[in-house]
């Protein structure tokens, strides 16, 4: 039946077709026994489709027709509200399942997409923490250079100026013993 319930409430065009044939398969599970609202829909739809009757005459002859296998026009009602209901129902669990489905693939790719820039901000300012200890790290090692070479200058100028005093002293030493020995 699930073939003719789909040619019924599925032809029309632009509808889903998976959507159709679930929607279809759960009128089907729940069709109650008894001439009711699905098979006067399914002789509505063979009398319409087979004698392009007007509206109102397909629906009057249809009736007439079921209404000789105890169909009323209350248990019509009612068994179509049923359906609904079936319908509605299905409404209700594929909402469920749709929001269960947002929250795995939507939310939780929000939230790891909301981390990583967290933690992108995080490696930024632990960049910058870095960039600052380089340049610290570069001043100093700027000004010691600086210190080096000044100080090489100084330790220098001091070793000249020792060996200098040092050499003078020695000569100093050497020519005293010199004149001791020529004059003693």
């Amino acid at each position: 039946m699930q073939k003719n319930l789909k040619n019924i409430f599925g032809s029309h065009h632009g509808l889903d077709e998976k959507s159709v044939d679930f929607l279809i398969n759960a009128l089907d599970k729940n069709n109650l026994p008894g001439f009711d609202y699905i098979e006067f829909k399914q002789s509505l739809s063979a009398l319409h489709d087979q004698m392009d009757i007007e509206e109102a005459t397909a629906y009057k002859s249809t009736f007439a027709t079921a209404s000789v296998l105890g169909l009323t026009k209350e248990k019509l009602l009612k068994t179509a509200d049923h359906y609904r209901s079936i319908l509605n129902a299905e409404k209700v669990q594929f909402d469920a399942a749709l929001e269960k489905q947002v929250e795995q693939r939507v939310v939780s790719k929000q939230q790891e997409v909301a981390k990583l820039r967290k933690q992108i901000e995080e490696y930024k300012k632990a960049i910058a923490d870095l960039e600052k200890k380089i340049a610290s790290a570069n001043d100093i090692i700027s000004r010691a250079d600086d210190e080096i070479a000044g100080t090489k200058n100084k330790i220098e100028s001091t070793r000249e100026a020792f060996e200098r005093t040092l050499q003078s002293i020695l000569n100093q030493i050497q020519l005293d013993m010199e004149s001791i020995n020529k004059h003693l």
